[in-house]
């Protein structure tokens, strides 16, 4: 099980129209925390916005975020939404991306998350 954040319906919706997928499969749904979990769910986050894509042109792209202020997570990873991918690739894989390409800057878009478990 994952522990995290999802995002709202309404802010899922518009910014998939403000930031169009790149790829077939669209996932833009979550802010993971920790994966193989078992506990509570994470406290609620106030402060979080969109501020930068990643896209490794081969099929994989991924939403920068950053979390009252920093994209630091405390594993050394980037905070991050699995954005789009092609289907021979995976959402997993997004998190790799960001060490490998870099990203690229966005205007900044907030976001409304929910603690959850998936």
């Amino acid at each position: 099980m994952t522990i995290g954040w999802k995002l709202d319906a309404r802010c899922r919706e518009a910014l998939l129209e403000r930031f169009p997928p790149r790829y077939s499969e669209v996932v833009a749904d979550r802010v993971s925390l920790l994966d193989n979990a078992e506990g509570d769910l994470p406290v609620p986050v106030l402060d979080a916005k969109i501020i930068g894509r990643v896209d490794d042109g081969a099929g994989v792209e991924a939403m920068i975020v950053a979390l009252y202020g920093s994209i630091d997570r405390f594993d050394g990873n980037c905070w991050h939404i699995p954005w789009s991918h092609a289907p021979d690739r995976a959402a997993e894989e997004s998190r790799y991306l960001i060490d490998q390409y870099g990203w690229s800057e966005l205007d900044a878009a907030p976001l409304k998350l929910k603690p959850a478990k998936w």
